[in-house]
């Protein structure tokens, strides 16, 4: 195993494990803006690692250009779609609702 592989395994495992911790957080939190902030994190910080660690694996060709443009276009946009998603909720009054639901 080299030490590009075993980079790319690693990036991969915390990318992995930054999506199950958002998860449980998105399950485990009690109301829907405490829920956008780990379905965020996990889209802004678990894809990163994950895609980058794609593009390690696979070294410098073509696909792994084609990765890292994914990469770019993702995180600037990721933050974008959770912030749009909980302004939406908030126009709404979303919290009203839900806190009768309880």
């Amino acid at each position: 195993m080299t030490l590009t592989e075993l980079l790319a395994g690693a990036l991969i495992f915390l990318g992995s494990f930054v999506f199950v911790v958002a998860g449980i957080g998105i399950v485990r939190f009690p109301d829907f803006y405490s829920r956008v902030h780990p379905a965020g994190n996990g889209d802004t910080l678990g894809l990163p690692l994950v895609l980058l660690g794609l593009a390690i694996y696979e070294g410098f060709t073509h696909t792994s250009l084609k990765i890292v443009l994914v990469l770019i276009f993702l995180l600037l946009t990721g933050p974008v779609a959770s912030h749009a998603l909980a302004r939406s909720a908030f126009l709404t009054r979303q919290q009203e609702e839900e806190s009768n639901v309880d």
